[in-house]
C-alpha cells in the first residue's frame, strides 16, 4: 500500500468520524469534540492532497498547507481553493487562540460548508 493509499485512508475514517461528531445533539461537549475533529482532519486532508500530488508526480513546492492547497486547486484535485483557504484560516485560529464566539461561528461553517468540502475531497481522491 503506497503513503497516498495510507494517508486517504486516515484521511477518509477522519472524514466519516466528523460526519457522525456534526450528528450528534448540540453541546459544549460535542462543539469541542467537533472542533477538534475539524483540526485533525484538515490536517490529515492538506497532507492527503499533497501525497497525491506526489503519487502524481507533482513535486514542486509541496510544503505548506496553503501551497498544497494552491497546487491541489491547479490540478482540480480541489474544486473551490478560495474555500480551502478559508478553512485552513478557520483552522489556524483554533489553534492559535480560543475565542468561544469564534469557535461558535467556526463551528457553525464546519456544519454547513466545510464538511462538504472534506466529503468532496474524499471522494476526489478515492477516484485517483
Amino acid at each position: 500500500m503506497s503513503r497516498f493509499q495510507e494517508r486517504l485512508s486516515d484521511y477518509s475514517k477522519a472524514v466519516d468520524r466528523l460526519e457522525d461528531a456534526l450528528k450528534e445533539e448540540k453541546s459544549e461537549i460535542v462543539i469541542d469534540g467537533v472542533l477538534h475533529r475539524f483540526e485533525f482532519t484538515f490536517e490529515l486532508a492538506w497532507k492527503s492532497i499533497k501525497d497525491c500530488l506526489e503519487y502524481l508526480g507533482i513535486t514542486d513546492k509541496t510544503g505548506s498547507p496553503r501551497e498544497n492547497i494552491k497546487l491541489g486547486f491547479q490540478h482540480g484535485i480541489i474544486q473551490d481553493g478560495e474555500k480551502w483557504i478559508e478553512i485552513m484560516l478557520a483552522r489556524n485560529a483554533l489553534s492559535h487562540l480560543y475565542d468561544e464566539k469564534t469557535s461558535r461561528e467556526i463551528y457553525q461553517k464546519i456544519k454547513d460548508e466545510y464538511i462538504k468540502e472534506f466529503i468532496k475531497l474524499k471522494e476526489k481522491l478515492q477516484e485517483i
